[in-house]
C-alpha cells in the first residue's frame, strides 16, 4: 500500500531509540524528510547518518527538549532545513526520580515539551497539505497498571490535550491523534530489562495480553505513519491502543 507520505516534513522528539527510532526508520522508508532530536550528541550524530541512507532529508540535534525555548529554536530551524513541517510527533518522558523531582520532569517532558512543539510547527503547518500532530501516549494511561505515578498521570494528561487540541485545530485542518502503546519489548529496553531483572512480573503481565506476546516498535511505528499519511485524513481525535489486547476495557 502507498501510503502517499514521499515528500513530508515530519518532527519526531526522542527519535534516536525505541519507538521514536522506529517512527523515524518507518517515515523515512516511505519518503519522508525527518528531524529528530534527543539528549545524546552521539546518539543524534548515528541517527541521523543511518537515516540518511534512505535517500531523504535528514536532520537532528542533541538538546533537551524541556529547555522550551531551545527547542522551539530548533523545530524552527529543522524546519528551516527540511523545507516545512507536515507533522510533529511526540514521543518524550521524564525521569522516575522520586517525590516533585518526578512529577515536574514528568509533567516537563510529556506536557509541555507536547505544547510548546505543537506551537512551534503552527507556522509551518498553514503551509501544508496534511497537516498532523501525533502524541505518543501508553496504555498505563488508561487503567491502572504498576503505581499511582507521574508517568502515567502525565501520559493520561496528554491523552486529554490531544484530544481538547483535535477539537480546537480542526476546523483549521490539523489533524490530532494519539497512540497509547502497551507493553513494547525492544531489546536494552525496559521490558528487555525487567524480563532479565524481574522474570516473574515479566510473565505475569505476559499472561494477560491475548495474543500472547509483546509488541514491537515497528508496530507502533505503523500506526503512526498512517495516522500521519493522507490515507488517514478523516482521522482526528483519536487514540490508538496498541497492545494485544491487554487492556478490558471495551473501546466504545
Amino acid at each position: 500500500m502507498d501510503l502517499k507520505l514521499s515528500g513530508h516534513n515530519v518532527i519526531i522528539t526522542g527519535g534516536t531509540k525505541g519507538i521514536g527510532r522506529a517512527i523515524a526508520e518507518t517515515l523515512a522508508s516511505e519518503g519522508c524528510n525527518v528531524g529528530i532530536c534527543a539528549r545524546s550528541e552521539d546518539d543524534v550524530t548515528s541517527a541521523v547518518a543511518a537515516l540518511s541512507e534512505k535517500g531523504v532529508k535528514v536532520t537532528g540535534k542533541a538538546l533537551d527538549v524541556a529547555d522550551g525555548d531551545a527547542f522551539a529554536a530548533w523545530i524552527q530551524e529543522a524546519g528551516e532545513a527540511l523545507g516545512g513541517i507536515d507533522a510533529f510527533v511526540s514521543n518524550v518522558a521524564g525521569s522516575n526520580a522520586p517525590g516533585d523531582e518526578g512529577w515536574i520532569s514528568q509533567f516537563n517532558y510529556n506536557i509541555l515539551s507536547a505544547v510548546h512543539g505543537v506551537e512551534a510547527c503552527k507556522p509551518f503547518f498553514k503551509e501544508s497539505t496534511n497537516p498532523s500532530v501525533v502524541m505518543i501516549s501508553t496504555t498505563a494511561a488508561l487503567e491502572h497498571f504498576m503505581n499511582a505515578g507521574p508517568y502515567n498521570a502525565m501520559k493520561a494528561g496528554l491523552l486529554n490535550y490531544s484530544g481538547a487540541l483535535s477539537q480546537e485545530l480542526g476546523a483549521k485542518g490539523i489533524r490530532v491523534n494519539a497512540i497509547s502503546p502497551g507493553p513494547i519489548f525492544i531489546e536494552g529496553g525496559s521490558w528487555d530489562k525487567i524480563k532479565q531483572g524481574m522474570a516473574p512480573f515479566y510473565e505475569s503481565t505476559l499472561a494477560t495480553i491475548p495474543l500472547g506476546r509483546m509488541g514491537t516498535a515497528e508496530e507502533v511505528a505503523a500506526q503512526a505513519a498512517l495516522l500521519i499519511s493522507p490515507l488517514g485524513g478523516f482521522t482526528t481525535g483519536t487514540n490508538v491502543v496498541i497492545d494485544g489486547g491487554m487492556t478490558k476495557r471495551i473501546q466504545y
